[in-house]
């Protein structure tokens, strides 16, 4: 199974997702859909949203995340480098406007900060690390589930001052865009759940065709109200290195501070994989529908932010798992005995 997950890892640079999405981006720079076709789009962007959310539902096994919480410090641990001391470092950051982000990049910073922490890179990178893997597993999941109804309410409490329309209005829009169709698709999870299971990759196609498309439909919004005459390659390039600084201590933090906590070197792998990564599949739609028109510079540090944790995160979990000692098979007693003879005899 690891070398499954570790495979796409070390052969690509730069994840295929991301790739897609900047095409994505792209293609919304040049051909920006418009007019009643914008409407259309705007329509469709919002059953997507709604349609990943079911699936995120139906697809969430409800005994096997209570079966995880019994390894409840982990998961505790996790949640409080997720959702408190990621949002105190963007808060931090509030002084770096405007000299050094704009308040626009800052919102997106933010935003980034408030979003729930990835599973599927954060098992990939366990597992290639020789780490808790089912532990990470669990700890992505509850991450995601809490995201759904704690990255609305900071936002809200964080953002709705600033003018990025994070506000009460949009958190009901929030429970009946995002936490209704994940509650649906817990319940109909009971019928529908083996059909999901054999048609997984599918809807894996599905659920990232479905994020292409809020994507395009964000930043053709974007570009048709000139959103992005606001930003310069300049600024850019140092937003980047401020998520450089951002992923550093937050690596730093998890690792060093799961160590002092007293977990073991498995456990200390997930926490430090798990706590410092953030959801691209779950903060897109829920910019979407926190930002509206400006949600194409609201993103664009949460798709920055991704490709920099994919990539640092393979040279770590490498690194870890050559600090790991292969256990050799245990030698029979029979061959053990010879061997001593045999030496012996020598």
């Amino acid at each position: 199974m690891r070398r499954l997950l570790s495979r796409p890892l070390s052969r690509l640079p730069v994840d295929p997702y991301i790739a897609a999405l900047l095409g994505t981006v792209l293609l919304a720079v040049f051909l920006p859909v418009r007019g009643p076709a914008a409407t259309v789009a705007d329509g469709a962007s919002t059953g997507a949203v709604a349609l990943l959310f079911f699936l995120y539902g139906a697809k969430l096994s409800t005994r096997e995340a209570m079966d995880g919480l019994r390894h409840w410090r982990l998961h505790l641990t996790v949640l409080a480098c997720t959702f408190l001391a990621f949002p105190l470092l963007g808060l931090a950051a509030r002084g770096l406007v405007p000299h050094v982000l704009p308040p626009e990049l800052y919102t997106g910073l933010l935003f980034l900060c408030l979003t729930p922490s990835t599973v599927q890179s954060s098992i990939a990178f366990t597992s290639l690390a020789r780490g808790n893997v089912a532990a990470a597993i669990c700890a992505g999941t509850f991450s995601s589930l809490a995201g759904i109804v704690l990255t609305p309410l900071l936002a809200a409490l964080l953002l709705g001052g600033s003018g990025a329309g994070a506000s009460l209005d949009s958190l009901l829009s929030v429970v009946l865009r995002l936490l209704v169709p994940f509650l649906a698709g817990q319940l109909l999870r009971r019928w529908i759940g083996g059909f999901l299971t054999r048609h997984r990759r599918v809807l894996g196609l599905v659920d990232r065709g479905s994020i292409l498309l809020v994507v395009y439909v964000a930043f053709s919004a974007g570009m048709v109200r000139g959103v992005w005459q606001q930003v310069s390659p300049w600024r850019l390039v140092v937003l980047v290195g401020v998520e450089v600084v951002l992923l550093a201590v937050m690596l730093t933090l998890t690792t060093f501070g799961s160590r002092g906590l007293g977990f073991g070197r498995e456990d200390r792998i997930a926490i430090t994989f798990a706590g410092s990564k953030k959801s691209l599949a779950s903060g897109l739609p829920m910019a979407t529908v926190l930002f509206g028109a400006q949600a194409s510079l609201a993103v664009l540090p949460l798709m920055l932010f991704h490709q920099l944790q994919l990539m640092v995160g393979a040279v770590l979990a490498k690194r870890f798992a050559r600090q790991q000692p292969v256990a050799l098979p245990a030698e029979p007693a029979g061959s053990a005995m010879e061997t001593a003879s045999a030496r012996g005899g020598a």
